[in-house]
């Protein structure tokens, strides 16, 4: 090994090291923080769409935001959404892109990066009213950084009719174990099984099987089952739901046009519009 390749590895091992020792800022506290808003004039009129269209996009730490609104824009699976769960967020990222779509937000930041110290959540968009939303912790820290994780909740009203949106971030496959990954799963699910209306989780899974093994299981229906790769050839992102039917064929998919915003790409499912009587 010459002189140069031997600073250059010296240099990233002091780089990791450093990111190794830097701890993460975590908001712990199950109320909070938490943001709302709303950049929409009015609910979208009755009938305008027969169905109920969901994405999700894991944005790599809200660095490249004008090229997610772009792609949000542009490619037809995910345009005019009626949910969008958006993970690895920060606040003005958050914003921007509910200004951009003229949509309604609510974002729960679950830590601050020690890195470039940036807050780092979930939130859920959509340009129907979000009538209520919170925060649902999950268990187990990261390693190296030791970053807490937590989902985004959010009851969104569509044509009048509740719908519970969870827009999560599971633990990393280098940063934590399967069996932990579940559990995170089984908190956000434990708080799904306290809704009485239909329930919509979406977001970076950092894994396939947890769809199989917690949600499948506990009566969820999962239509981006067969999309492949969203994150390289891993298939990490996945939307599951409770109480809705997925709706076309195929009922879900990945916009793989859209590396230019995330390492992550964004992943879509139709279903059918709610039920009538959603809410006893």
């Amino acid at each position: 090994m010459g002189l140069r390749p031997l600073k250059r590895a010296t240099a990233v091992a002091a780089a990791l090291f450093a990111i190794g020792c830097a701890t993460a800022f975590n908001y712990l506290d199950p109320k909070g923080p938490g943001f709302t808003g709303g950049h929409t004039s009015a609910a979208r009129p009755a009938g305008v769409r027969k169905g109920v269209l969901v994405v999700s996009f894991n944005i790599e730490h809200a660095e490249r935001i004008p090229q997610a609104i772009a792609i949000l824009q542009r490619h037809e699976p995910l345009r005019d959404a009626d949910v969008l769960a958006l993970q690895e967020m920060d606040l003005p990222g958050t914003v921007a892109i509910a200004q951009a779509l003229g949509l309604n937000y609510a974002y729960y930041p679950a830590s601050r990066r020690p890195a470039h110290g940036k807050d780092m959540g979930e939130a859920v968009l959509s340009p129907w009213p979000i009538e209520t939303s919170w925060k649902v912790p999950m268990p187990h820290l990261t390693s190296l950084v030791h970053r807490a994780r937590a989902a985004a909740a959010a009851r969104v009203l569509i044509d009048g009719r509740p719908l519970v949106v969870y827009s999560v971030h599971l633990g990393p496959p280098w940063g934590m174990g399967a069996t932990r990954r579940r559990e995170q799963a089984q908190a956000v699910l434990a708080d799904a099984e306290k809704q009485p209306v239909p329930v919509v989780i979406a977001g970076d899974f950092n894994s396939k099987g947890v769809s199989e093994r917690v949600f499948v299981p506990a009566g969820f229906t999962w239509p981006t089952r067969d999309v492949g790769g969203t994150a390289g050839p891993f298939s990490f992102d996945h939307i599951v739901a409770r109480g809705l039917t997925p709706a076309g064929s195929p009922p879900g998919g990945v916009v793989k046009q859209a590396k230019e915003a995330s390492d992550h790409r964004p992943v879509w499912a139709r279903f059918a519009p709610l039920p009538p009587t959603a809410e006893p």
